[in-house]
């Protein structure tokens, strides 16, 4: 089975080696179907396509590794990025090798990293956080318990809950450094650095859109010396 990362927003940014594997498959497993099939039909691939999304995957599961115990192969994909961060695959990757059968990474395109990359914050150490929750209370708390971690953290927030999010943030944070990324690789790409203040009012309403990731400035040393 293999696990092929996908563009996040730049076509160009596929592999020769994801390529290569999704025209040799035996079956393509996607997040949405549609999708994936105008990326194959872009780059002239034709592959038999079956969904493996949210609310499926793990009915799935045995079918996919019906597929695998018949000698086949089968590359899992999202609409966008790597599989199982964040998104479908983590319940047949867990099953395939539990099953003992071989599982690869074909890595590409990761909004986490590239996020991390572009965000003028500290990269040796990270937390991932995948999407905050939706519910005031409950954001608000995970922003209070990861206010006290060292390493810089990362998180996806949705355009409509951002707003509200970065009031979080202001409260919580107040001035230490944070990076609003938005819409990664595409035409309108967006990085906007400072305090959560400063950020939430660099954000003009029309780009409270598209994908949006979070990175956040871990407590320093300086920081902490200074709350006491």
């Amino acid at each position: 089975m293999f696990l092929v990362a996908t563009p996040i927003g730049n076509l160009e940014d596929i592999t020769h080696r994801a390529l290569r594997t999704l025209r040799e498959v035996h079956l393509v497993a996607a997040e949405d179907t549609r999708h994936t099939r105008r990326l194959l039909e872009h780059f002239g691939i034709s592959a038999e396509l079956v969904s493996l999304h949210d609310h499926n995957e793990r009915s799935r599961v045995p079918g996919v590794l019906a597929r695998l115990g018949a000698g086949e192969s089968v590359a899992i994909v999202t609409d966008a990025g790597s599989p199982g961060i964040a998104d479908p695959g983590y319940p047949v990757v867990r099953a395939a090798a539990s099953e003992g059968y071989r599982v690869e990474s074909v890595p590409g395109a990761c909004s986490v990293i590239s996020a991390l990359q572009v965000s003028g914050l500290p990269t040796d150490a990270f937390t991932f956080v995948g999407f905050l929750p939706p519910k005031p209370g409950a954001r608000k708390n995970l922003l209070l318990e990861l206010s006290e971690r060292r390493e810089t953290i990362i998180a996806f927030e949705s355009p409509h809950r951002i707003e509200r999010t970065l009031t979080d943030l202001e409260d919580v944070w107040q001035d230490r450094p944070i990076a609003l990324v938005r819409e990664l690789t595409k035409m309108h790409e967006q990085v906007l650095r400072g305090s959560a203040r400063e950020v939430r009012g660099a954000l003009r309403a029309d780009q409270k859109r598209g994908e949006i990731v979070l990175v956040l400035g871990g407590m320093t040393r300086r920081m902490r010396a200074a709350e006491r």
